[in-house]
């Protein structure tokens, strides 16, 4: 009788253990990520924002620079320009809960702004990605659609 319950304990630990090897192979690669202690130079501009009223009307660029702090999470700093003159320091982070897709909030100083956004970088190279993303400005409750290059540095 004894060895009948040992025999069982054996089994359902051996069905854990694979259960445990299929969840982790089917889920690793989620959990790939930018090396940590890496950079990335971020460009990009505006393409749609709800303040615009004609094409070229408004024309808001900026140029980031993010450091990994973690595999998932980066600080960055950068600045913005805008055609109406208006220059802003740009003070934020980003969280990656996937490779591509990532969550920020950045502080626009100058502008007086806080925008929360996100947005996904689809790489063309190991180097180059191409990133679209979104953002929503609070003080001005505007929304922003923006495209861009992104050069990774190891």
């Amino acid at each position: 009788m004894n060895w009948k319950i040992s025999k069982r304990r054996k089994r359902i630990k051996v069905m854990k253990n694979k259960l445990f090897l299929i969840v982790f192979i089917l889920t690793a690669q989620w959990c790939v990520a930018q090396s940590s202690k890496s950079f990335v130079i971020s460009v990009g501009g505006d393409v749609i924002k709800t303040d615009i009223q004609n094409f070229a009307d408004k024309v808001q660029t900026g140029a980031e620079l993010n450091y990994y702090l973690l595999r998932n999470f980066t600080v960055t700093a950068g600045f913005e320009f805008w055609s109406s003159g208006r220059e802003s320091a740009v003070l934020g982070m980003r969280y990656y809960p996937h490779r591509n897709i990532f969550a920020r909030f950045r502080g626009l100083i100058g502008a007086n702004q806080v925008a929360l956004g996100a947005g996904y970088s689809y790489p063309l190279n190991e180097r180059f990605k191409l990133d679209g993303l979104g953002d929503f400005y609070f003080d001005s409750a505007e929304f922003a659609f923006r495209v861009g290059f992104s050069y990774v540095i190891r």
